[in-house]
């Protein structure tokens, strides 16, 4: 029987490297065929934003991540899974988001990787902000039916 493999969670202020942590999930396990890492960057929509604030519920958001990161690793066979959410406020260009993916081939690290951050998108409390570049903030950002749909076709 496989041992348990337990995912790396965080929910921090900091940037994150995401070849360093890519190294530190890889490091030492030769059973790894495929590695699948995705960063989410905050854009600047068409010029006009200048950063979101990110606003999330300690504690739950963790906890949130952790259970959809086990989910992953038991659906996909996982050797190892990393997922860092940033909070604050996070200017164009930036980090917010990153889940990497290890597995002994490559569907499932495809897979993995995408099932957390469908999940992510939907299910994890996390709430954002705009800030426009002319100074004015915004709304805080509705769900999008498409994240809804996008989570809903792994069931």
């Amino acid at each position: 029987m496989q041992p348990a493999v337990k995912p790396t969670i965080r929910v921090q202020h900091e940037d994150f490297d995401a070849a360093e942590e890519t190294r530190r999930l890889t490091e030492g396990n030769r059973s790894i065929g495929a590695v699948v890492a995705f960063t989410g960057l905050c854009r600047d929509d068409g010029g006009t934003l200048a950063a979101l604030e990110l606003e999330h519920y300690p504690g739950m958001a963790e906890a949130e991540m952790s259970r959809i990161a086990d989910l992953a690793i038991e659906r996909f066979a996982l050797l190892g899974l990393t997922a860092i959410h940033r909070h604050g406020k996070i200017a164009a260009g930036e980090n917010i988001v990153l889940v990497v993916a290890a597995a002994r081939h490559r569907q499932a690290a495809f897979d993995g990787a995408n099932f957390v951050m469908d999940y992510l998108k939907t299910s994890a409390p996390f709430w954002k902000k705009e800030h426009g570049k002319d100074g004015t903030a915004g709304e805080w950002i509705a769900a999008k039916a498409t994240d809804d749909a996008a989570k809903d076709k792994w069931r």
